[in-house]
């Protein structure tokens, strides 16, 4: 890490007024976002505050008692931690609340801002005055972070003294004295941090690699001193910590040695498996660390090397993961385009829980259960950073763009700045965000209120309104279609099959052969589903098979008894009060006006609009909307297509000729590119 004083941060000039305008935004989100994480954890009851802090002080806490430490396996730190903490029981007893929360507060923090300082160079001014409130909220949204506020547990300090040493100019460069103490604590508290050693010999700071040796062994040798019962049950019994806490192959080891575990390995062939790939990870993960860290990126390198202690460690605790939220510091790609996966994928896995990430399915549920493993060893072994000296670092691959196009009212388009990407999203970015926006849709879907009073009342009104207007025939065809049996089976697979497989049919044509038109027309289907969600909340309504006295007939689950219904899967989870607007009409028209928009020929267009009708026909038939449910649906999705008309412009425009232009009216000359 000799060229670590080559990352940092200049003294930014003065910025212009939007930098400043979006500096005070994110340094306003961040302090939010920590005064509501204190909040959190003042508001709790003492006696569900700070868990783990608590089963370690407290009347008959592990470091007030005069017994050991691990008589209870439910302190998972080094003896030197022991008696680290054991001095500060009493103050902590008496200040169990705040003093302790804003001091985990003030770490992080800290953590943040050497992060941020320690950004591989050259830094645009921009970037320099962004990345510190952008780094404070991360850490602060983090998993790790949270689950340490929540538990009390101290492991942000090993993290932040090896930041400081590997990453902080003075520290890291000099005769590293300084720094290998810093890491050598950082080792006695946390032993897996000595996989800085072997990263601090190979890179030529010696004399920092033998003082953090030298550390770790003296304050390790003068906890077994103070407490040798206790340091031969850490060392030798636990084997480092090993089988402390948790059982080792729950969900929340996310190392090597747990995920053998959870896939039924066990005794000496998981143990030597085990020892193989943690020396294969091991080897990797450090030459490519010193490899970053000789390229001048200290804070890639020491990311690394976490990810590394990440999956060697026998466990790895969630608190113990932050390593990996370090690495978002990591250039990947030499397109544009592709620059937000890798950060997007490492902030999504240390925010999010395994059920947002990924289905909860016998082929996808693994992968989310093991995420932030398979993201450790990922950035450990195969993602490809660029390097500094890369022609790509600085200059990636533009991304195509058409500038603005004026519309038919002066004031279009409103973000008159705003150019239009022509080029295909990255797939796996697009495959992320949709997923998360899917699972986001459909938590507040099942979150809106399903009162059931309301929602029948709301019935009553739709059903009364629909009488005035003489629109009211859901009863008649639904009784029509209950007495047809081929065609109540049509159209129950056809309702609960056909909403999302022509949408995402669709999405994936226009992906793969008009990709300028794919994102103009997801934008429209994202904002026309994030308005049918206000309707959700704003109006809950008893589709007609819900609605108890008129006789409707609910086609794919049969009579029901209200107070206790029985939708098979989708019982508990989806709101069956979530019927205004419809989404299956809306999703539906939305695929009718696209595909009457790319088509080509005059009778594929036909078909496409024919497609809202039919799903009309179906949800009426089945007794699962209204009429005017139809309406709601078909009038989020003009508002979708009109907000973004309004915002950016209209959709059909001259368009580049690219692989995805297909045809005449989507060729056009050649626009200039973006950079």
């Amino acid at each position: 890490m000799a060229n670590a004083e080559r990352g940092g941060l200049a003294s930014p000039p003065r910025a212009g007024s939007r930098t400043v305008v979006a500096l005070a935004a994110l340094w306003l989100v961040a302090v939010l976002l920590a005064a509501r994480q204190a909040a959190v954890v003042l508001r709790r009851p003492p006696e569900r505050r700070f868990t783990d802090l608590a089963s370690w002080i407290g009347d008959h806490g592990v470091l007030r008692a005069r017994g050991s430490f691990y008589d209870t396996d439910q302190f998972t730190g080094t003896p030197f931690a022991g008696l680290v903490l054991k001095p500060l029981t009493a103050a902590a007893e008496h200040s169990l609340g705040i003093v302790w929360t804003f001091g985990t507060l003030l770490l992080v923090v800290a953590l943040a801002l050497v992060a941020a300082r320690a950004l591989p160079g050259p830094v645009s001014r921009r970037t320099g005055l962004l990345a510190a409130p952008v780094a404070v909220i991360l850490a602060v949204l983090s998993l790790p972070v949270r689950n340490t506020f929540n538990l009390g547990q101290t492991s942000i300090i090993p993290v932040l003294l090896v930041l400081l040493a590997c990453c902080l100019p003075r520290l890291a460069g000099g005769s590293g004295h300084a720094g290998g103490v810093l890491i050598g604590v950082a080792a006695a508290l946390q032993p897996a941090v000595l996989l800085f050693v072997p990263l601090l010999w190979l890179t030529g700071r010696r004399r920092a690699a033998v003082t953090t040796g030298a550390t770790f062994a003296a304050l390790t040798a003068l906890a077994w001193a103070a407490v040798p019962d206790d340091s031969w049950t850490y060392w030798v019994h636990h084997l480092a910590g090993a089988g402390l806490g948790d059982k080792p192959d729950s969900l929340a080891n996310q190392s090597l040695h747990g995920l053998l575990l959870r896939i039924g390995l066990h005794g000496p062939v998981e143990v030597t498996l085990y020892l193989l790939l943690a020396a294969a990870v091991a080897v990797t993960g450090l030459r490519r660390a010193v490899r970053y860290a000789r390229d001048g990126q200290p804070l890639l390198a020491t990311a690394i090397t976490g990810c590394v202690a990440v999956a060697v460690s026998p466990t790895a605790w969630q608190h113990q993961q932050l390593w990996l939220l370090l690495a978002v510091c990591g250039r990947v790609g030499k397109r544009r385009a592709d620059r937000m996966v890798w950060p997007v994928l490492v902030v999504l896995v240390m925010t999010l829980t395994s059920r947002v990430l990924v289905p909860d399915n016998p082929v996808l549920g693994p992968v989310g259960d093991n995420a932030p493993l398979l993201a450790a060893l990922a950035a450990a072994c195969l993602v490809p950073f660029l390097s500094c000296r890369s022609a790509a670092w600085n200059r990636p691959t533009p991304t195509p763009f058409a500038e603005p196009q004026p519309g038919r009212f002066s004031w279009v388009p409103l973000l008159g700045f705003w150019r239009r990407p022509l080029n295909r999203p990255n797939l796996l970015l697009e495959l992320m965000l949709i997923r998360v926006g899917y699972f986001v849709y459909s938590y507040i879907r099942g979150s809106a209120p399903d009162e059931r009073s309301v929602a029948e009342h709301h019935g009553r009104q739709i059903l009364g309104i629909e009488k005035f207007l003489h629109v009211d025939v859901e009863h008649g065809f639904n009784h029509f279609v209950a007495g047809v049996d081929w065609l109540t089976d049509g159209m129950n697979y056809y309702y609960g099959t056909f909403h999302f497989l022509v949408p995402l049919s669709l999405l994936g044509f226009l992906y793969l052969r008009r990709p300028a038109t794919y994102r103009w027309a997801r934008t429209a289907l994202a904002l026309a589903t994030l308005l049918a969600l206000i309707g959700f909340w704003a109006y809950p309504l008893a589709p007609p098979r819900l609605m108890p006295g008129h006789g409707f007939i609910d086609t794919a689950n049969g009579p029901q008894d209200l107070d206790n219904p029985d939708y098979g899967a989708l019982t508990e989870l989806s709101n069956q009060y979530a019927a205004m607007p419809s989404l299956h009409i809306g999703w539906s028209l939305w695929c009718g006006v696209v595909i009457a928009m790319v088509a080509p020929k005059p009778w594929m267009k036909a078909l496409g609009m024919l497609y809202p009708l039919l799903t009309f026909t179906v949800i009426v038939g089945t007794a699962n909307h209204y009429v005017l449910d139809a309406l709601g649906g078909a009038t989020v999705v003009a508002c979708g297509f009109a907000i973004q008309y309004a915002l950016t412009g209209p959709g059909r425009q001259a368009l580049a000729k690219l692989p995805g232009a297909r045809e005449p009216s989507d060729a056009a000359e050649p626009l200039p590119a973006g950079r």
